[in-house]
């Protein structure tokens, strides 16, 4: 081993069960960014300063270069066939899709303070809209941008390992993107049949999908899935999310990469199931105070499973003491030591004070794993 590596050598070694010389402190602040410029409140030091420029500022590692760089290395894009409308209305954005199968509709209320927005309507209402979407699928085609990951690669450098997230599994998707939580729970239990048919639908146009991650160079790929219990039930978990899962799991090993899932909600119900798939991480899993489960009985569940975060976001806010932060920092530290990538669950509020992820940068130099 190296006397100092870099934070992408400790990561791959990280992922490889390998020795480190020291934890990788990876916190996500794109929220936090992107909140203090558009409000002007961007602290006096980092005036002026890029993501990469703050990261090497605080000693720290950047995880995604979407978030951090601009730069997308994955494309999802559709044929002819389909046609998109976009109306932009202010506080709204409106989104018709047009196909010779029928037309889909959804709109996405813009977000503040650094957020991404959400929907407020969404485009999958019916079982004749699903059939639509399935045709939009079949229309549409997912890519790797060869060019936009050597940019990457070149501007993240010794900083980290260029890694992304893509589209989620079929049930997160109707979740998430589709139908929402309440639509897809009742069409699950009244449509049962037209329901899972779409998801299969969804399965078979990720097989391309994974055709294209599988192939491409990304050695690190991210289930970016928002997993929650109170909406992924265990039997939910259990009957749509886990077989696929564990497929694509199996598809990601094969070809020589390794794979963490984002899993940021309330977890309780679901430890139990968590290491079932044969992840190499789990991402964003968020202890007390913000969540559901304390660091013991997260480690309890994931064994020797790589712990990527692990400090709730809200202990870097201005009501908690620096001494909490700390406390709970050592505590990840002497847990999941030498498996974790230690991080914020999970991204750094707008609100909160960025020296505190100065101040843990400190504590994971000087600990030893």
């Amino acid at each position: 081993m190296a006397e100092t590596m870099t934070f992408r050598e400790r990561v791959l070694a990280t992922f490889r069960k390998e020795k480190t010389d020291r934890i990788v402190w990876q916190p996500r602040f794109r929220c936090w960014y992107n909140a203090r410029h558009e409000a002007g409140t961007m602290p006096e030091r980092y005036r002026g300063m890029s993501m990469p420029d703050i990261y090497d500022d605080l000693g720290a590692s950047p995880r995604y270069p979407a978030e951090v760089l601009d730069i997308s290395i994955f494309n999802v894009s559709t044929d002819d066939k389909v046609q998109c409308h976009v109306d932009d209305r202010g506080r709204d954005i409106v989104r018709t899709y047009r196909t010779p199968r029928g037309s889909l509709r959804e709109v996405i209320r813009k977000g503040s303070m650094g957020s991404g927005g959400y929907h407020t309507e969404y485009p999958v209402k019916t079982t004749e809209d699903m059939r639509v979407m399935s045709y939009i699928l079949d229309h549409t085609t997912f890519s790797f941008d060869r060019d936009a990951f050597e940019k990457a690669e070149r501007l993240f450098g010794p900083r980290g390992v260029t890694q992304s997230y893509y589209p989620r599994a079929p049930l997160q998707r109707l979740v998430i993107a589709y139908m929402g939580v309440q639509n897809t729970v009742y069409a699950l239990t009244d449509y049962r049949r037209e329901t899972e048919e779409f998801m299969e639908a969804i399965a078979q146009w990720d097989d391309s999908m994974y055709e294209v991650l599988l192939d491409c160079p990304v050695k690190i790929l991210n289930f970016g899935e928002n997993i929650d219990s109170r909406i992924d039930s265990p039997r939910y978990y259990e009957n749509y999310l886990l077989p696929y899962y564990k497929k694509r799991v199996k598809q990601v090993h094969q070809s020589g990469k390794f794979c963490h899932i984002h899993m940021d909600g309330a977890l309780k119900p679901l430890l139990p199931l968590i290491n079932e798939a044969g992840f190499d991480g789990i991402e964003a899993a968020t202890p007390l105070p913000q969540g559901d489960v304390t660091l013991e009985e997260l480690k309890e569940a994931l064994g020797d499973t790589i712990l990527l975060d692990g400090i709730p976001a809200i202990l870097f806010l201005p009501q908690y003491s620096m001494e909490q932060l700390e406390a709970c920092a050592l505590e990840v530290l002497r847990l999941f030591s030498p498996n974790v990538i230690l991080g914020v669950s999970d991204e750094l509020p707008p609100p909160a004070d960025i020296e505190r992820v100065r101040m843990v940068s400190k504590l994971v130099e000087a600990y030893e794993p």
